[in-house]
């Protein structure tokens, strides 16, 4: 597993407890949330404490299931901004070209 930073594990949490608030207020149990995502109440336990191991998509579905905004946007917002980061990326090279090496690549480090 990658090693997580502390921005990486704040977003997860807090990722994880607008899940939760979302369906606490929605009155759905563990059990019945976890039947409507199709997985484990394990797994809603997992996505709600933010913990690394759950998928992403899961945890992106769980969100979408209870009316968590992604990113902050509204369903078209998201879509729209998904086509933009497509067009973005069309535009760049396929390729990420290596830096040229230089001579001091080569001397030791300090």
């Amino acid at each position: 597993m990658v090693a997580m930073s502390r921005t990486a594990t704040a977003a997860l949490k807090t990722l994880g407890a607008q899940i939760e608030i979302a369906r606490r207020t929605l009155g759905w149990s563990i059990d019945d949330t976890a039947a409507r995502l199709g997985v484990n109440p394990r797994t809603v336990r997992a996505v709600e404490h933010g913990r690394p191991t759950v998928g992403v998509g899961t945890a992106f579905a769980y969100a979408d299931l209870v009316g968590v905004r992604l990113f902050g946007l509204e369903a078209d917002d998201l879509v729209r901004a998904r086509r933009l980061g497509e067009e973005t990326l069309a535009l760049l090279p396929a390729r990420t070209p290596r830096p040229a090496r230089t001579a001091l690549d080569d001397e030791p480090g300090f």
